[in-house]
């Protein structure tokens, strides 16, 4: 791999991850909204411009992780399968199980305060959907937790990436032979977003897509002089005040509003993704280089496994402190992320300099 593609996906990974704070920073009333959602409250600046950035503009992150994880799999694939999942296995199961725990833990002892016990239960952001303290819900409602719906939700793409690597083989199989009627069959099981049990369809097209890179040599590095970006930012950035719109608009709860509003987001993602991999590669050359760079992006797992539940229960102290105060929740939504952030990055870089082999153990092997 050149110098060029590493570096881009060093930025990507770095950026995206940071992005996630501010799309899972988002204050509005409620707490999980698909990217298709109807928003059942008024329409206002602040309500507007949080669900745009958040499930709109930003959206294009997971995608490309998903991208680069199936070229770098298929990049190392060298090596045997059984060595490449027992490698996996360290570096994505292990974190996931203990970020996952830590979670839980931490949770759990905020919960046995009245005050913050009372932002836990406000910030609702159990899977399930039972908000109760733990001691309630028993071990076996903790087990689930810890193992299939943590608390940490942003670790569904740890455990959706180790169901593609185990899947890898097969996916690379589906390529070769059949690479059309895979990838349309991958594409539709994102379209519609299915899901049964630990298997997630909303990576297998982007993975499957990053892996048919690598394999048939495409070149990713730079932009292809036929495609003009700026035509792509355009319907990004168009489709997505649309569809935000008419989430506002559009009758809840219907099939034709599920479907319009699922058909423009999946739009503005691919438009999203091609503007912004093939567009910013000034910004990224001129940025890979600074030092500040270089030494905050070895964090980025940490940034990724820590922000949730810390970032929802945050924002929903600072909110309810704020309270009556002209713009509390744009501003909360603005600022907030970046403290967590940065908390991350201090609390990764410490843990790294004290208690390297825990690190180790956390991020499974990164940063190092």
């Amino acid at each position: 791999m050149n110098r060029t593609l590493s570096q881009k996906f060093r930025f990507f990974t770095f950026i995206s991850i940071c992005l996630l704070g501010y799309v899972h920073g988002y204050n509005l009333n409620i707490t999980y909204l698909a990217p298709y959602s109807t928003i059942e409250e008024p329409l206002s600046f602040t309500t507007f411009s949080e669900f745009l950035i958040a499930n709109g503009l930003l959206r294009f992150r997971i995608p490309i992780l998903f991208v680069v994880s199936g070229y770098l799999f298929a990049y190392y694939d060298s090596r045997s399968y059984t060595d490449s999942i027992k490698k996996r296995f360290k570096t994505l199961i292990i974190p996931y199980l203990l970020w996952s725990a830590i979670a839980l833990l931490f949770t759990f002892l905020l919960q046995q305060n009245s005050f913050t016990a009372n932002i836990v239960k406000q910030a609702g952001i159990d899977q399930f959907g039972d908000n109760r303290p733990y001691l309630e819900i028993g071990w076996r409602g903790i087990l689930s937790r810890w193992i299939l719906a943590p608390i940490a939700y942003q670790l569904w793409f740890i455990l959706a990436l180790f169901v593609y690597n185990l899947m890898y083989p097969f996916i690379l199989y589906c390529i070769r032979k059949a690479p059309i009627i895979w990838m349309c069959f991958t594409l539709l099981i994102w379209m519609v977003s299915f899901q049964i049990f630990i298997f997630d369809g909303q990576g297998l097209f982007f993975f499957s897509v990053g892996i048919w890179a690598q394999k048939k040599g495409v070149f990713l590095e730079k932009r292809p002089e036929w495609l003009s970006t700026g035509i792509f930012l355009i319907l990004f950035i168009g489709l997505s005040i649309i569809k935000t719109f008419m989430a506002f608009e559009l009758e809840p709860n219907t099939g034709t509003t599920f479907i319009t509003l699922m058909l423009l987001h999946r739009a503005s993602v691919i438009c999203g993704m091609i503007a912004i991999w093939y567009g910013i590669d000034p910004i990224i050359k001129k940025t890979v280089q600074e030092k500040w760079f270089l030494q905050i992006s070895n964090y980025s797992f940490f940034i990724f496994a820590l922000h949730v539940p810390l970032l929802p229960y945050l924002m929903k102290m600072v909110i309810l402190a704020t309270e009556g105060i002209w713009l509390n929740r744009l501003l909360s939504y603005l600022f907030v992320p970046l403290v967590v952030i940065l908390f991350c990055v201090l609390v990764g870089s410490i843990v790294k300099q004290y208690f390297p082999r825990a690190y180790l153990l956390l991020t499974g092997g990164r940063g190092y």
